[in-house]
């Protein structure tokens, strides 16, 4: 969220990967369809747009988004949050590729009778909503791609050559990166919170809305310290009371002016293996090769 644009989409596909412009970043789905036109201006490459949907007060107007990207002539389709068995009709009538993000082998297995053609798989390292059922990436991994008929993709925790070689001997075909996209030079990003992530370690990610069931890894400041410390004094909290500390538009402006206290910050414990801020073909370059160089020694060691 704020980060997928069509730049940030864009240089992930130019490098090789899969770019992801996040609908809900554009104000409008009008202002989506204009963000979809910018990112084909921009590449040459398959790209996807994701579109998270949850169950809010006000929801934003998900089948205009939905319809949007359809009619946008998108490929493929990232979806998380809600069960996808009351959105997954359309895409699949447009002939659209299918990923949904889950962080349970039983959600993934709900997703995968609805239709879902790939599953992301997100382990409880991940940024974001990691669920509720704390599993991390070595079980919850090859747990999803031995129940599971259709593609998987490893998410949470991977940052590197080393991460990526796990994930394909764990199974999957492929990883989602999130984090350390975050730290590359072609983020939409400050400076600052680029730096931030550097200077982390993977202790510097707090668990907040861990007693209102809704649990979200953020990077340690003085927002997410605030929030633990609210959740687990006597009495606990009310979601209405630390509203206003955690609106996504408090932490939109932090990442723009990279102060990086004034708002929550998304970030999962692989900050502790980043270390510097490529671009991101250095960076897909750079994991290809380490991935391929962990693989062999890795059969050296079986022969």
């Amino acid at each position: 969220m704020w980060v997928g644009t069509a730049d940030m989409a864009a240089a992930v596909s130019n490098a090789g990967g899969l770019g992801m412009v996040t609908a809900l970043t554009m104000p409008t789905p009008e202002a989506l369809s204009k963000e979809i036109a910018r990112c084909r201006e921009m590449t040459d490459k398959p790209f996807g747009v994701n579109l998270t949907i949850y169950p809010t007060i006000n929801p934003p107007p998900y089948d205009e988004y939905m319809d949007a990207i359809i009619e946008s002539g998108v490929k493929v389709l990232e979806t998380a949050g809600n069960s996808p068995k009351d959105f997954i009709a359309k895409p699949k009538a447009a002939n659209m590729i299918t990923i949904h993000k889950c962080v349970s082998v039983r959600h993934a297995l709900s997703a995968q009778r609805h239709g879902v053609d790939v599953i992301s798989i997100d382990g409880f390292e991940c940024a974001g909503h990691p669920g509720e059922e704390d599993i991390g990436g070595l079980v919850l991994i090859p747990a999803a791609v031995k129940q599971l008929s259709v593609p998987v993709i490893a998410s949470g925790g991977i940052g590197d050559g080393q991460g990526l070689a796990a994930a394909l001997v764990l199974g999957a075909e492929g990883v989602n990166m999130g984090t350390r996209f975050c730290a590359t030079a072609e983020a939409p990003i400050h400076d600052d919170i680029k730096q931030a992530l550097v200077n982390a370690t993977e202790r510097d990610t707090r668990l907040i809305f861990r007693t209102l069931n809704n649990t979200a890894r953020v990077l340690k400041n003085d927002i997410s310290d605030k929030v633990v410390a609210m959740e687990h004094r006597e009495g606990g909290v009310d979601f209405a009371e630390i509203r206003p500390l955690v609106a996504g538009k408090r932490g939109q402006a932090a990442l723009a002016s990279g102060h990086i206290n004034d708002g929550i910050v998304t970030a999962g414990q692989v900050v502790g293996l980043i270390d510097d801020i490529p671009t991101c073909a250095e960076l897909l370059d750079r994991m290809v090769a380490d991935c391929k160089e962990r693989l062999s020694i890795a059969s050296s060691w079986m022969q």
